[in-house]
């Protein structure tokens, strides 16, 4: 079912970021990787054709939020999955948060991210 789809990570923690990505190339998924939710946003305008799911930090440093990056993913595309990461914002997200997304708290396992996005690519199809 995920073949070669395309999923948009964006996560400020490099260790997080390589074995989340790894577990997702192993399930099957493309990776674009983001630093921050600046880049995330500039990746989004440009390539949201291709995009076929968010996986976000909440919290990236400086600069836009989760949030904030998932707003606008799904302005650009309303029904595009959208997977919530966070050690500490996990209370935020019925109010933050976008409609039909899942959060995943930190610390998880790699498998639990991709099973998330998996679960909401199945109920978007």
């Amino acid at each position: 079912m995920s073949g070669s789809i395309l999923i948009l990570f964006a996560e400020d923690e490099p260790l997080i970021q390589s074995a989340a990505e790894d577990a997702l190339v192993d399930g099957g998924y493309q990776v674009l990787a983001a630093s921050n939710g600046q880049e995330a946003i500039r990746l989004l305008d440009e390539r949201i054709e291709e995009i076929g799911g968010l996986i976000t930090d909440v919290r990236m440093g400086a600069g836009p939020t989760g949030w904030e990056v998932a707003r606008h993913a799904r302005s650009l595309n309303p029904e595009l999955p959208v997977v919530y990461t966070t050690g500490d914002s996990a209370a935020d997200w019925a109010a933050e948060g976008v409609p039909k997304s899942v959060v995943v708290q930190k610390p998880y396992a790699d498998a639990q991210v991709l099973a998330a996005i998996s679960s909401l690519m199945i109920i978007s199809s």
